[in-house]
């Protein structure tokens, strides 16, 4: 086995934590930043265009330490480098998981099976470089030899969510191509991606590992017999390109076997942006910015992989989300980014950190006793402090968040910025500190209320505080910056499935439904069928028969 698997609760350290939980829990941050004068200094970590303030989290320096000698007893250093050295760590489908090589450099070296992948990594990269210039630059034309101006990218899960996610948040940096995206198998989606299309002028770019998943293959045949309503057949190989395995398959739908652009199955759906799946972001931003996003995701895997823990913006991350979630019960985290852009992080998120860590079994097939994974959730700033900020302030749940904050704004707006910037400090503050009585009751008293009404409205203006963030504060939003991010909560992801001994890198829970789906969608294509349901499912099943 080439993780070695720890129960964390077995251990020396999480006992140490749980008496030393026993001990802080109720200590308030106003009251831990009044006895240490160097708390924010010590509790933050700058690296590159990265400063990440922990120091609003309920822990103290003993905390830290305590959570450090956990990740050193279920030893983590060693896994770290068995992630990166290409080791089979997803044992339950004998991969490994590698999709750090994706954005590793050419003289890097990465043995799969005794062979460095790198060479064909760079090969693959070169197509998607060649492909996007020669797309965006016009070369590249469709049937009736008009220039591209639109890119649907056809793909589910990973090979959706990330694209979208990175192309909407780096919109700034886009080119003349118009960017679709359809996943959904419900055909209202497709068809409102493509209502306003021009068939001549647009590229699909189908993006299905095995060229088998229900949603995608369901969403391509269905616009292929919309393009070929207007379009010959010969006129596919021009419009339609696949990222996939499968290349026989591809080949029969019409694609050319030069415009499939292949991957690798150590690449895991959800971290296969990195791979040929960025082909859409590749093609929406021009190869350059690609290769950006790529070069700082990189940059944040060295910082991983060689900083010393307590230095180590990954680790610490991931060590307070074990700290909230298995000591204080919180079963959730709010990533809150103060940019417009990032209105999709918390989405991609979900699928990433959920899909990965929502396990109940160890690594040695046992049912764990205790908690695993985080409830992801979140949105812009300002838009997400008029929405459920009242539950994070004033709410009965502990419920952790990031702040996510760029000094500098692309369109360099200040007022606007300063507005915008002055809410994240502000909420980061509020939520630390809260409200005393006596200070609602001096407010009150300037207002010149009487004692009866300051008696009455009093319980209600009362802010506890001691609501932990973390803040991350980023000089700007460009390609690499958001590699960075993106990565870094990647490695996040992977030392949370280290500590819990987990297997974070297998899905088998996204399987029961699609099985029944089948069974089901068979059902209701025939007028009589002998499947056995519940009481309910047959009853809804046979609603929707009688009535669509």
């Amino acid at each position: 086995m080439a993780l070695k698997a720890t129960n964390p609760t077995s251990t020396n350290s999480w006992k140490k934590l749980q008496s030393h939980f026993d001990h802080i829990k109720s200590k308030h941050l106003k009251d831990l930043f009044k006895s240490d004068a160097q708390r924010a200094k010590d509790l933050t970590i700058k690296w590159e265009d990265f400063y990440v303030d922990f120091s609003k989290n309920r822990i103290t320096k003993e905390t830290l330490d305590l959570l450090l000698d956990l990740a050193n007893e279920v030893q983590l250093k060693d896994a770290i480098s068995k992630y990166f050295e290409g080791d089979i760590i997803n044992a339950t489908e004998s991969r490994a998981v590698l999709h750090t090589a994706l954005r590793a450099p050419k003289n890097a070296k990465v043995l799969v099976d005794g062979v460095n992948v790198i060479p064909e990594v760079h090969e693959v990269k070169k197509k998607i470089e060649d492909f996007t210039n020669s797309v965006v630059n016009g070369n590249h034309k469709g049937f009736t030899g008009k220039v591209i101006t639109d890119v649907v990218n056809i793909g589910i899960g990973g090979s959706d969510l990330g694209p979208a996610m990175v192309v909407d948040s780096l919109q700034y940096y886009k080119n003349h191509l118009t960017t679709h995206f359809v996943s959904n198998v419900d055909g209202d989606h497709y068809q409102e991606v493509i209502k306003n299309l021009n068939p001549e002028t647009t590229l699909f770019v189908i993006v299905s590992k095995t060229f088998t998943t229900q949603e995608t293959l369901s969403n391509a045949n269905s616009i292929r017999a919309w393009f070929l309503e207007s379009q010959p057949k010969e006129a596919v190989s021009k419009h339609f390109v696949a990222v996939s395995t499968n290349i026989n398959s591809v080949k029969a739908f019409g694609i050319e076997e030069t415009n499939i652009f292949p991957m690798k199955d150590w690449v895991g759906g959800r971290f296969s942006l990195w791979s040929a799946v960025g082909l859409t972001i590749s093609l929406a931003l021009g190869y350059k910015n690609y290769e950006s996003l790529l070069e700082g995701a990189h940059k944040m895997d060295e910082h991983f992989r060689s900083s010393d823990f307590e230095n180590n913006i990954p680790v610490i991350s991931a060590l307070l989300t074990i700290w909230y979630n298995n000591f204080f019960e919180a079963e959730s985290e709010a990533i809150i980014p103060y940019t417009q852009y990032l209105n999709q992080f918390a989405t991609y998120l979900q699928q990433g950190i959920m899909e990965s860590n929502g396990k109940s079994v160890d690594r040695d097939g046992n049912k764990v006793n205790y908690q695993t994974g985080t409830l992801i959730w979140g949105e812009p700033g300002t838009n997400s402090q008029h929405a459920f900020f009242q539950l994070i302030h004033q709410g009965t749940k502990l419920i952790p968040a990031d702040f996510i904050g760029f000094v500098e704004s692309l369109y360099g707006n200040k007022d606007h910025h300063d507005k915008l910037m002055s809410n994240y400090f502000a909420q980061t503050e509020a939520l630390m500190n809260g409200k005393t009585e006596a200070e609602v009751r001096s407010e009150f008293n300037e207002n010149s209320l009487s004692q009866e009404e300051i008696n009455t409205l009093t319980p209600f203006k009362i802010f506890e505080g001691n609501k932990p963030t973390t803040s991350l504060l980023i000089q700007k939003l460009t390609p690499e910056s958001l590699g960075k991010l993106i990565a870094m909560y990647e490695h996040k992801i992977f030392v949370q499935g280290i500590v819990w001994n987990i297997y974070s890198y297998d899905q088998f829970g996204v399987e029961l439904g699609k099985q029944l789906a089948k069974s089901i969608l068979k059902e209701l294509k025939e007028d009589n069928s002998s499947s056995k349901h519940d009481a309910s499912t047959q009853g809804l099943v046979t609603f929707y028969k009688e009535n669509c």
